[in-house]
């Protein structure tokens, strides 16, 4: 019989399949239950903005769950309790975003908006591994190992992936706490379980935002079983595959864009007003593509702007207080078409560096992020640009991942739905609602609220629409109508 050891060496060789197959068996209940034996001793926590009546405490899980007793990792917790025990109905779990956002910070931040399902629940938070990680990495695995660009060929493309592998594997090799190689979203639900059962509960409700929806349907793979309830709110759907929802939300920014360009056209205010803002923005994109616009950052110093850079960073689609963004951003293509890039060379100068920095790429990567071969990417480009002229092209976060030195350990694949309860979705209609609607609609009798505003993730946000709407969801388990629509707040 071969060892956990021979399995993974073998695994390298021969491909997906297997890596799906050693997943599902290293999911198996009695490995999650041997990890947990002891139950949390809680306290009152300690700390700036803490809520009244915290409590905290810590669990350990294993850093490989494949090997339940090897090296472990200590996952922070915290909970506030139902302010109304005689009707308490369980325990509601956040699932952070990010990743690597901290769970414990967002419950602080949301406690005043989460009073109403806190009388029932127990409100639970916790500090995932991914962001375990981002505390105690090695500091050269912040450093970019190129700044990104869209490879125009094959040579290009090599060159990207060659640099970043070298990169990956030199954090790897610098990494002495062992995840870099397991921040995998089904990881991530097994330490999830463990929670749920360090909490002594049967089933969990949860709520997921962002990021956290992939860890969310990680866990509704591996453990149908133990839920109550899901809500998700904003969350990217990766079991359709990101190039899937990348291209879903494109035709959503561009008509984003279109409200920018008609709102342009009708405030004197706008540094385009009087022209075809949209036209002059094609045009600085294409010049851009030929003689990328050299610029200088304060705080990343020298580089140069291309198209690309402008499509993937230069747009934000929320106008901000008093279209205070969009004000902005078009002071900025003016300026850019001159040839100061200047109102662009942050943001886009530390995208591409930050998207490039081997840290936080092993947070995300082995959910099948990247892409696999300039063929897939090719594809991707000529879907992209005939969605969106504007906005198409290579996407950044596909080309950081590209060169995984890694086996991916939680593919994009189907989703099986038996077992699992009807979800409620929450998204914006300018933004993410194509993402969460996608993942909600794998679920029979699953309902996604419409959000008609701009924002991202609702319920931390203090959106008072969504919220009453998760929250008699999560009390009740009683979905809205289809096609319910909140206004914007």
């Amino acid at each position: 019989m071969m060892t956990t050891k021979q399995r993974r060496r073998r695994g390298r060789t021969r491909g997906l399949v297997i890596g799906v197959a050693v997943a599902a068996l290293a999911g198996m209940t009695p490995a999650a239950s041997a990890a947990q034996e002891a139950q949390p001793t809680w306290r009152d926590c300690a700390g700036q903005g803490t809520s009244a009546g915290m409590r905290c405490a810590a669990i350990e899980v294993p850093v490989d769950w494949a090997e339940p007793d090897g090296p472990k990792i200590k996952l922070d917790l915290a909970r506030l309790p139902a302010t109304e025990p005689a009707r308490r109905i369980g325990s509601v779990l956040g699932i952070p975003g990010g990743p690597g956002a901290n769970g414990i910070d967002d419950l602080k931040r949301a406690a005043a908006d989460l009073t109403e399902p806190g009388r029932r629940f127990d409100l639970v938070a916790y500090k995932p591994r991914t962001t375990v990680w981002r505390d105690q990495m090695p500091p050269s695995c912040m450093k970019p190992g190129t700044s990104l660009f869209e490879p125009q060929g094959q040579k290009q493309y090599k060159a990207l992936a060659a640099a970043m592998t070298k990169i990956l594997k030199a954090c790897q090799d610098a990494d002495k706490t062992g995840l870099f190689a397991h921040m995998d979203s089904l990881s991530v639900a097994r330490d999830m379980d463990a929670i749920r059962e360090a909490l002594g509960e049967e089933r969990l409700s949860f709520m997921a935002n962002s990021y956290g929806g992939v860890p969310a349907a990680a866990y509704a793979r591996l453990f149908p079983q133990r839920i109550r309830a899901m809500y998700l709110d904003g969350t990217i759907n990766q079991v359709d595959g990101w190039p899937d929802q990348t291209l879903r939300t494109l035709p959503v920014l561009e008509r984003v864009f279109t409200r920018f360009t008609t709102w342009c056209a009708a405030t004197p205010a706008c540094a385009l007003h009087g022209q075809d803002a949209e036209a002059v923005w094609r045009k600085l994109t294409r010049d851009a593509d030929r003689k990328p616009i050299p610029v200088t950052s304060s705080e990343f110093g020298k580089g140069k702007l291309t198209g690309w850079h402008l499509r993937s960073f230069g747009f934000i689609g929320d106008p901000g207080p008093d279209n205070s963004r969009w004000l902005a951003f078009a002071e900025a293509v003016d300026r850019a078409r001159g040839g100061d890039g200047t109102g662009f060379a942050d943001v886009a100068l530390g995208n591409a560096r930050i998207w490039a920095a081997p840290g936080a790429l092993a947070m995300t990567c082995a959910d099948e992020r990247g892409y696999s071969s300039y063929a897939q990417l090719q594809k991707f480009r000529r879907q992209a640009q005939k969605i969106s002229p504007n906005f198409g092209g290579a996407s950044f976060d596909a080309l950081g991942c590209t060169g995984w030195p890694l086996q991916v350990a939680n593919p994009s694949r189907p989703l099986k739905s038996r077992g699992l309860p009807p979800f409620l979705g929450a998204g914006s209609t300018w933004g993410d609602y194509a993402w969460t609607e996608s993942f909600t609609g794998m679920i029979p009798g699953s309902v996604t609220v419409a959000y008609d505003g701009p924002g991202h993730a609702l319920y931390l946000s203090g959106k008072k629409c969504p919220i009453r709407y998760a929250t008699t969801y999560l009390t009740d388990l009683r979905l809205p109508k289809p096609g319910t629509t909140c206004p914007a707040e």
